[in-house]
């Protein structure tokens, strides 16, 4: 016996292992559903993450951050901190200042980027530095291991911080310039070196007792005493001495580590965001850290008022200073509910009648109308809970139960683990479910999870709020825990899962390429261009929480929402025009890079298809982006005139209205009456979608009026309408098992029964 059961353990190890699948995958039993450890035979694993430490390949690989081309490569591609770019290599530590380039390109507008560009290097003199190894994670900070035997060279970086913190085990330490260095600090302390190199400012602060040599116009070395091994390198944002002041005494003041709490206020329907670096003072006073605030950061917040210093010019607009031990965020959480009322006295109802009988005549084939992997399949199961919502609102209980029940037998039939060729697999080793039909690289580069299972996650709660005892962790809830697990595990440290895969708390916003960036636009770090498939993703973990009672899920949902639609507003759509540089041509952001922003697609140039692609889908939980109306009508003035280039250039697309239906929604969301005029009911309709839904949406914003950002409830199951002349509708949704009463902030109270939408007036 014991022999079997170590002979099944080592089955499980290697099926664990990536690489190519074999007959040692195993299906392990979870409620109703399964999962195989590892790929079947024949099909690929996921790649190795070898690139850490001992302690770090304990714990889940933190795939799809920032910083992840570390543990998959022995020769990574450059990391964007902000404001520093870095870059390891075999030499050592290479750290930059990155400046603005501007393309112009064949679509005849422009990509602006903030590459690593002739950076500084640092090594160590008496031993040669091993390969550069993850070695710890804060939760926008790392820890960097460049150990060869029983000699060290560690480095830590982080977001929003001017320096790289360097601790050697022996020896000194060598500064290689790329081009003759200009020394502006007076030739003052000894262990002070500030110097302009090609335009660019840094400054390097070794310890008491340090000094400074040069030994040609581009190479110093840093004589440090033997019990203190240390140093600060750090971009400056200028020459100023009120600056390089400034920096020089936060430089002792070493980081290491870094913690997000959030929490979210039901009552004031606000997420509050703290952000507390972990430091430790090196020598004389502590006075604590310097912290590099982006935009959404400082923007709007009384709380930094009048606290905040130098600003650097980045990729992401001004970063600007902020001395202090700790500081936060509050955003409004604008809410949503499931679903909308049904259409009233419409005279366009009979209309929504015919398109919802020959919809439900087709919605088998509308679940899975392209493609075979989870993705397409997670698309087509959202198309069709927001026809059954149709379906359901508009009176025909009959179509709804059918469309419930086949949403049940496909996501059962991909839960089950026994489909020859869909499945779900996890991988140990790397700590990482993925799936079968492969596609869009999803497993050679671990691409797109929460948009993937976003879509599975937010079709699995809309189940549960018809049926609460299918999604029973004893029955097929606990195949969706593992997706919520995937993407959103809240625990740091676990072997079975990385911290907030996708999220990186400190910009805001989530990366989408599990291996930190590929190919040449890697040489940009890691990107996301699909947005709004984000939002869809955390909107789904926070109804799914509401639905299973996990409280602690759904509020992690709703930081993660509002956080991410504030990150949208500023960097994709920079509608507090903050961010986007003069030179660039359009008025959204396609794909946003590290170091980088676009206005295409990774399948196509067509102008529709960019903008789109950071609006869809556009569902209840869509209703963020109707807080900036005039953005909207200028997004879609300037689509008119991308089109018309689009054009010029002999360019078409095949519908010419690709996505007609998600660009009336978008308008609906500013302006209904136009946007319902200029739908066409026999158009275009984007594989995500329905005419239903489409036309539902459309009727539903004409009658309600448009989304009203300013008055909010204390459940996270709200949404408030305003008519032109002023009247609101309010909504609230109860996903429990007990009445509520909801409480809005303009005074007005709704009592909602269990599983039940309740609307005012």
């Amino acid at each position: 016996m014991a022999v079997r059961k170590w002979f099944a353990g080592l089955l499980l190890v290697l099926a664990g292992a990536g690489g190519a699948g074999g007959a040692a995958a195993q299906l392990v039993p979870t409620g109703s559903g399964a999962y195989h450890v590892g790929p079947k035979a024949g099909d690929k694993g996921l790649p190795p993450a070898p690139m850490r430490t001992d302690a770090m390949l304990r714990q889940a690989a933190p795939t799809s951050q920032w910083y992840s081309t570390l543990i998959f490569n022995p020769t990574p591609l450059p990391i964007f901190v902000q404001p520093m770019t870095v870059r390891t290599t075999a030499q050592g530590f290479e750290m930059a200042l990155p400046g603005k380039e501007v393309t112009v390109t064949e679509r005849r507008d422009t990509e602006v980027a903030y590459p690593h560009r002739d950076p500084l290097l640092l090594s160590p003199l008496a031993f040669e530095p091993g390969p550069a190894k993850l070695a710890g994670v804060g939760d926008w900070s790392i820890d960097v291991s460049f150990a060869r035997g029983a000699d060290d060279f560690r480095v830590t970086v982080a977001h929003g911080n001017p320096y790289a913190y360097l601790q050697l085990s022996r020896g000194d330490l060598r500064l290689r310039l790329p081009a003759a260095g200009e020394r502006f600090d007076g030739g003052g302390a000894p262990n002070v070196l500030a110097l302009r190199v090609k335009g660019k400012a840094y400054a390097l602060f070794g310890p008491t007792g340090g000094r400074w040599e040069p030994v040609s116009p581009t190479e110093w070395i840093l004589r440090l005493p033997a019990d203190r091994r240390y140093l600060s390198a750090a971009v400056l944002p200028d020459d100023r001495p009120a600056t390089l002041a400034l920096l020089a005494r936060h430089a002792q003041v070493h980081l290491t580590g870094s913690r997000v709490q959030w929490r979210y206020d039901a009552a004031a329907s606000q997420v509050e965001t703290v952000f507390t670096a972990v430091t430790r003072t090196m020598e004389g006073e502590d006075v604590g850290p310097l912290y590099g605030l982006y935009p959404h950061h400082w923007h709007a917040n009384p709380s930094v008022d009048g606290r905040l210093g130098p600003a650097y010019e980045s990729v992401r607009g001004p970063i600007r200073l902020l001395a202090a031990p700790s500081f936060a965020t509050r955003h409004r959480y604008v809410g949503f509910v499931p679903y909308w009322p049904g259409v009233g006295e419409s005279p366009r109802r009979a209309e929504l009648g015919d398109v919802l009988k020959s919809d439900l005549r087709n919605a088998r084939r509308l679940m899975l109308p392209e493609g075979q992997s989870a993705y397409w399949q997670g698309k087509g199961l959202q198309r069709i809970t927001k026809l059954l919502d149709v379906a359901e609102q508009q009176g025909d209980r009959e179509a709804a139960a059918q469309l419930l029940a086949m949403l049940k037998k496909r996501v059962e039939e991909w839960f089950s683990g026994e489909d020859r060729k869909r499945y779900f697999f996890v991988d140990r080793s790397l700590g990482a479910v993925a799936s079968y039909p492969d596609e869009f690289f999803a497993i050679a580069e671990i691409n797109d999870h929460h948009f993937w299972y976003g879509y599975w996650i937010r079709a699995a709660a809309e189940i549960a709020l018809r049926d609460p005892a299918w999604a029973a962790p004893e029955r097929w809830g606990a195949m969706v825990e593992l997706l919520v697990a995937d993407i959103a595990t809240a625990e740091r440290g676990r072997a079975d899962f990385p911290f907030l895969r996708n999220f990186d708390p400190y910009e805001g916003h989530s990366w989408a390429n599990g291996l930190g960036g590929v190919g040449e636009y890697g040489q940009f770090g890691n990107n996301q261009e699909s947005s709004s498939e984000a939002i869809n993703a955390w909107a789904g973990l926070i109804l799914w929480g509401e639905v299973t009672g996990n409280r602690a899920l759904r509020d992690l949902g709703a930081y993660l929402y509002a956080t991410e639609a504030q990150a949208i507003a500023h960097y994709w759509f920079d509608v507090h025009r903050l961010v986007l540089a003069p030179e660039y041509r359009n008025v959204d952001v396609a794909q946003l890079f590290g170091g980088k922003y676009i206005h295409n697609t990774w399948w196509t140039d067509d102008p529709r298809q960019a903008t789109g692609i950071n609006l869809l889908p556009i569902t209840t939980a869509s209703t963020y982006m109707a807080a900036h109306p005039d953005y909207i009508r200028r997004n879609l003035g300037a689509l008119k005139d991308e089109q018309a280039v689009f054009a010029a250039r002999g360019k078409k697309v095949d519908p010419p209205d690709i996505w007609q239906d998600v660009f009336a929604k978008y308008q609906a969301l500013a302006d209904p009456a136009p946007a319902l005029a200029q739908w066409n009911r026999w158009g275009a309709v984007e594989l995500g979608e329905t005419r239903s839904h489409t036309l539902h949406w459309l009727l539903s914003l004409n009658e309600l009026g448009t989304p009203d950002p300013d008055v909010v409830a204390d459940t996270p199951l709200h949404a408030v309408f305003r008519r032109a002349d002023g009247r609101r509708t309010h909504l609230a949704f109860n996903a429990g098992r007990a009445p509520i009463t909801v409480r809005f902030s303009d005074g007005t109270r709704l009592e909602v029964a269990p599983g039940q939408l309740a609307r005012s007036p």
